[in-house]
């Protein structure tokens, strides 16, 4: 996992950071460290704390009422350690970020400012995309040369959401909450258009002003981290996964793409 930005030690570290030790963990926690694994959320977070310093300009879009919606610390640490940070969404959510400098009510392609920033991201909002031309085009104005983007979100071709694809949005809430838990109001339609690497880098690369610096994908177990036996399951399929060098079935897309210059 080493790379540019964070090291397998940093995450260990952010890990241990947010569970505290063994013997304090959770039994979730705890067997996932075990193994020897990480859940992508854990790994979007460490990747902000190592990124995120007093000259961060951020622009979150779509976060709704948090930041790090499972990092409550993080999530008051980072606020407080960047310069600056807007929270853009269109649902009335956004007013009950108490992380935000700034509450922006819209659409990002349709947010009105003349601030520009050197970190967005996207987390767990680029499946919700209807339009990403003209979020891309917003991106080419509001970030600025050197900026990174972010994108954390959900591969398309994995089962999970090949099944909501098909599955009614009036269900989508109820399955939602079971497995995560949740408000209704939190759950959205979702579209798939920003939800490949193909179809990333076809936006930022092929759309220009971008180039790629880093792009992963997370195997995810999170569906069952709730349920003990499951769990316990998925961890040995997991790990079979891991031996044998395959790719786990269920995964998700870390990216992170740099503004240069026209």
């Amino acid at each position: 996992m080493d790379n540019q930005f964070m090291t397998s030690q940093d995450i260990y570290m952010h890990v241990q950071k947010k569970y505290g030790d063994s013997e304090s963990m959770g039994w979730s926690p705890r067997r996932r460290i075990a193994y020897g694994y990480t859940l992508p959320g854990d790994v979007y977070e460490c990747f902000l704390e190592k990124v995120v310093n007093k000259d961060t300009r951020w622009v979150d879009v779509g976060g709704g009422r948090s930041v790090l919606p499972h990092n409550t610390s993080l999530s008051e640490e980072l606020s407080n350690r960047c310069s600056s940070l807007s929270a853009v969404d269109p649902s009335d959510n956004v007013f009950d970020n108490p992380f935000a400098h700034e509450k922006i009510r819209a659409f990002f392609e349709d947010m009105q400012t003349s601030k520009t920033f050197n970190l967005a991201t996207f987390r767990m909002v680029a499946e919700h995309v209807e339009k990403p031309e003209r979020v891309l085009e917003k991106l080419k104005v509001c970030v600025d040369p050197g900026g990174l983007v972010v994108i954390y979100t959900i591969n398309k071709y994995c089962p999970i959401p090949l099944l909501t694809r098909i599955t009614p949005f009036s269900w989508h809430h109820q399955v939602k909450k079971f497995i995560w838990g949740g408000e209704e109001r939190d759950t959205f339609p979702v579209a798939y258009k920003m939800n490949s690497r193909k179809e990333l880098n076809s936006l930022f690369l092929s759309g220009g002003n971008f180039e790629l610096v880093m792009f992963q994908k997370l195997d995810d177990v999170s569906a069952t981290i709730n349920f003990d036996l499951i769990n316990r399951i998925e961890m040995i399929f997991w790990k079979l996964f891991n031996v044998l060098g395959v790719r786990y079935i269920e995964n998700n897309i870390l990216a992170v793409y740099r503004r240069v210059k026209e």
